[in-house]
């Protein structure tokens, strides 16, 4: 256990953003995975606007550093493969 008060604080503010940082994690997860599997019931309009807000979480989470670039860059390549192979 951290004794000194700078030490306490940097623990609090590193929990307070792996809780922050899961959250993003945990969401695109869930969105990718109900993306995938409603994909070949739905329509192309409805596929594509569930992608771009799929994307926009992805790329809010890079910009937050909670993702890498080239991570965030591989899962919206990944879903669009899905989607072009699924559509097509």
């Amino acid at each position: 256990m951290a004794k000194n008060l700078s030490a306490i604080k940097k623990n609090q503010i590193s929990l307070r953003n792996r809780s922050r940082n899961r959250a993003y994690k945990s969401a695109i997860k869930t969105l990718s995975k109900s993306y995938l599997a409603n994909l070949n019931t739905s329509n192309d309009h409805e596929a594509l606007f569930r992608l771009s807000y799929i994307y926009c979480k992805i790329d809010k989470a890079i910009k937050k550093g909670v993702l890498h670039k080239n991570c965030g860059a591989r899962k919206k390549s990944f879903l669009a493969r899905a989607m072009k192979n699924t559509l097509a």
